[in-house]
């Protein structure tokens, strides 16, 4: 597809979310990190930028961070990006500054996989998620930061993912891919106005995080493209994802919170999480809660999503030896046209870290609320399947109408096993076990 059939279908698609949620668009949870406005300014071409698609500029962008680092102006600089192409290695923001990408500006992701720096797992994850051992630290990093910036005229960050999707596809790497942008132990926290682009692994990965808003991004990759989940809240706490078009190879939005024993032990969960007009398309989750849960996730609310070719409309997952809680998660105001499943709630999705996991680390999945979903072109409707030692409990489904059209080797529209819950108007009619 070119870039201009590309441009023209995400218009076409937010103008649809649009009229959707068009009573729903003057709420927004974006207040809990107010956007700044700097006054003090540099331009990457004060450090020798060359924005000309050949150069490197790494040493550039790590020049111009570290003076923000050490000039400490009072309410913190904004590194101006100007129209051109930069190409870099991998770099690290530090606090109080404002990453700007003008119109026209790229930041792009040199292709140089074998100089690419390594970093310690995720204590919550215990390894690389892809790999044993370390991983590969993304593109633009940070780590124990406050009062982050990331915004501009919808200037493009792109991650030349493509050379990452074919060493995992031929199984080369060594270790795990890196993600597009990843913020640990950081608050206050900002991503707005820009367009993400080919990532190698997630793209947007706050994780250990406190007050973030995304919102007012695109986020595109090939549908085939490997595990570039669109944004990814982990472990983190007040949380607002808003105003996105995302495309990509894997679940548009997916709240995760540590992988088995390694996320039991460290034991911080995600909450308080709001997903607002979401529009976009996958083969896999357009709202995903986990299956990666195992220090809790709670309080989760998603609404007003406009969803197209997906693999599963909503899906909250987890499995035998993740542990956590999941509970308190509401979804509203959902919009499904061509999908494989409109809603699946799932015990026995994901993989393990390592052989050391406790099988009888049952998660805990209970108050989930779905409602307000129509759908149209939907091969199952629903399919819920809990655990037997651990039944999923109060699943509430309300005004639900999904248009059932069975495949080549149809299933029955619901399918309910070990979960309990209510339903009301729903359409078609549920499984028992939601009737009670």
């Amino acid at each position: 597809m070119t870039m201009l059939r590309l441009l023209t279908s995400v218009l076409l698609l937010l103008s649809a979310a649009a009229a959707i949620g068009s009573r729903a668009e003057e709420v927004t949870c974006s207040g809990i990190v107010p956007m700044k406005y700097r006054r003090n300014t540099i331009s990457i071409t004060d450090f020798g930028g060359v924005g000309d698609g050949r150069t490197v500029n790494s040493n550039a962008f790590r020049k111009a961070i570290y003076s923000i680092q050490h000039l400490n102006r009072t309410g913190g600089t904004r590194l101006y990006i100007p129209p051109g192409v930069y190409l870099t290695e991998s770099f690290n923001l530090t606090s109080h500054m404002t990453l700007f990408l003008a119109k026209g500006a790229v930041i792009k992701a040199t292709r140089d996989t074998l100089n690419w720096p390594l970093i310690d797992p995720l204590p919550s994850y215990g390894r690389g998620r892809e790999r044993p051992g370390g991983r590969y630290i993304s593109f633009i990093h940070g780590d124990g930061l406050e009062d982050v910036i990331i915004t501009g005229e919808n200037g493009t960050i792109d991650g030349q993912g493509d050379i990452w999707w074919n060493m995992w596809r031929q199984r080369t790497l060594n270790f795990t891919r890196p993600n597009l942008v990843e913020l640990m132990n950081s608050r206050d926290v900002i991503i707005s106005n820009v367009v993400f682009q080919n990532s190698p692994f997630w793209n947007i990965h706050p994780v250990y995080c406190s007050n973030v808003v995304v919102r007012k991004v695109t986020i595109i990759a090939p549908l085939d493209s490997p595990n570039t989940d669109g944004v990814d809240p982990d472990s983190s706490s007040n949380v607002c994802i808003e105003d996105a078009y995302i495309s990509v190879g894997d679940d548009l939005v997916a709240v995760k919170s540590g992988w088995d024993e390694y996320g039991i032990s460290y034991g911080r969960p995600s909450s308080d999480i709001t997903i607002r007009r979401i529009t976009g398309s996958s083969p896999f989750a357009g709202i995903a809660v986990g299956s990666e849960s195992s220090g809790g996730i709670e309080n989760v609310v998603a609404e007003n999503i406009t969803l197209y070719k997906m693999g599963v409309g909503i899906h909250i997952k987890t499995n035998t030896g993740r542990g956590g809680i999941i509970k308190n998660i509401t979804v509203s105001n959902v919009y499904i046209e061509n999908a494989r499943k409109g809603i699946k709630i799932s015990g026995n999705v994901g993989d393990h870290p390592d052989d050391n996991y406790n099988p009888n680390a049952l998660p805990v999945v209970k108050e989930i609320t779905i409602k307000d979903v129509s759908g149209v072109k939907i091969l199952q409707p629903g399919l819920m399947q809990g655990i037997k030692k651990s039944p999923f409990t109060g699943i509430y489904l309300s005004n639900i109408n999904l248009e059932w059209v069975p495949g080549p080797r149809p299933s029955a529209p619901w399918t309910c096993i070990d979960v309990s819950g209510d339903s009301t108007k729903v359409s078609p009619s549920p499984c028992s076990e939601l009737l009670t």
